[in-house]
């Protein structure tokens, strides 16, 4: 039984597109929390660059490019193009991840900081 069908696209799409909007908001932000904001949105950049690194590209460079054609173009489908087709297009590429796993992901990971922050205290 399928409790929610809805996908993201993959290949680090989701991520990318995440890390931006959390920059931005980030911007936005005058006090010091915007640091924190700016630490999780490079965190979200771990994926597509452990990505890039697996699939052979040098991982700044290519997370780099595709980031900056997110923006430019205001294509969130772009991802790591790990298949090597020439197209950054995770519609195109087919590629998708569930929504529900990409959330608990999230979810899970926010809790961990959380714990070892509460911890450090």
């Amino acid at each position: 039984m399928v409790v929610d069908n809805r996908v993201v696209y993959g290949g680090g799409a989701a991520e990318i597109s995440c890390s931006i909007a959390v920059s931005k908001a980030a911007d936005q932000i005058p006090t010091i929390e915007q640091y924190a904001m700016r630490a999780f949105a490079s965190a979200l950049d771990a994926i597509p660059l452990a990505l890039a690194e697996n699939s052979g590209f040098s991982p700044i460079d290519t997370l780099a490019s595709v980031k900056s054609r997110h923006v430019t173009e205001g294509n969130s489908r772009l991802g790591i193009d790990c298949n090597s087709t020439g197209q950054n297009d995770m519609k195109e590429q087919f590629v998708y991840d569930p929504l529900i796993a990409k959330r608990q992901q999230y979810l899970l990971a926010t809790q961990l900081v959380r714990a070892v922050l509460k911890i450090g205290k």
